[in-house]
């Protein structure tokens, strides 16, 4: 039996969890996914040692082929997160604003004081 297979097993399983990263209701539950995946292809690439036969230097092949994509939607999901935590950043600050508008204000001794920022 091939020593790559569970790597290359876990790779496809990696690539098909972010291609379908939008049928996770939680992303909570995505990134715990991800996140173990990674974890376990990081232990099986740590178990691999050459010399390597023809067969699997084509897996490994396949393997690199597959990275790519794989890359490229962790890169998306990333983003998309950034993109998400900012948004609800923004909305924390406005709703604090709108709460207490004048919080943010500077007075010395009943005196208003404009401070641009």
């Amino acid at each position: 039996m091939n020593r790559l297979t569970t790597l290359y097993q876990i790779t496809l399983e990696l690539k098909e969890v972010l291609d379908n990263s939008s049928e996770y209701k939680q992303r909570e539950s995505l990134i715990s996914r991800v996140n173990t995946l990674i974890e376990q292809r990081g232990k099986e690439m740590e178990q691999i040692v050459p010399p390597f036969s023809d067969e699997e230097n084509r897996m490994g092949k396949a393997i690199v082929a597959l990275h790519q994509p794989i890359e490229t939607l962790m890169h998306q999901l990333f983003n998309e997160l950034k993109s998400e935590m900012r948004q609800v950043k923004k909305q924390k600050k406005s709703n604090r604003q709108y709460k207490n508008p004048y919080a943010q204000m500077q007075s010395i001794d009943g005196m208003f004081l404009d401070r641009k920022k």
